[in-house]
């Protein structure tokens, strides 16, 4: 097997495992506690902030989300009572957010155990770590890279 076919089986052995358990770990986080999984990221994030609030920008860069995602979502947590945003543009968790979030993580928690934890070795863990690890550092530096070659370069 070529290195190109060994890295396309691996991406798309990959693609299989996430979108399959992505999917059911959203439908049981879904019937158990009502959110969506956008729901329980953005929660997610207010609770691991300080005081449990973040500017409408950091949670959109945390999420990589387009604005208009973000604003929609946004206003329909509103609507449901699970977060409140300010005219500073800063959301906060309320106290049913804080509630949502507290069952949403037990249960996300356990299916993250069920299909993922309680299925691979402490090995096969540490070595997933370190791939995730490695892709993520080499995302960040093509992000930079891209960041710094689109600022304006200053007249001399």
């Amino acid at each position: 097997m070529s290195a190109t076919a060994d890295v396309s089986a691996a991406w798309q052995a990959y693609q299989r495992m996430r979108l399959q358990l992505n999917g059911r770990i959203s439908r049981e986080l879904y019937r158990s506690t009502g959110l969506s999984e956008a729901d329980f990221d953005i929660l997610f994030l207010l609770e691991e902030s300080p005081g449990g609030s973040a500017r409408s920008i950091a949670l959109r860069c945390g999420l990589e989300w387009e604005k208009s995602r973000l604003s929609h979502q946004l206003r329909r947590m509103q609507g449901r009572g699970l977060i409140t945003k300010t005219a500073d543009a800063v959301v906060e968790l309320t106290d049913k957010g804080r509630e949502q979030i507290a069952a949403a993580r037990a249960c996300h928690g356990a299916a993250v155990r069920r299909y993922f934890g309680d299925v691979l070795t402490d090995d096969q863990l540490a070595a997933l770590t370190a791939i995730s690890d490695q892709v993520v550092a080499r995302l960040a530096d093509d992000s930079a890279r891209d960041h710094a070659h689109a600022q304006p370069r200053a007249e001399a």
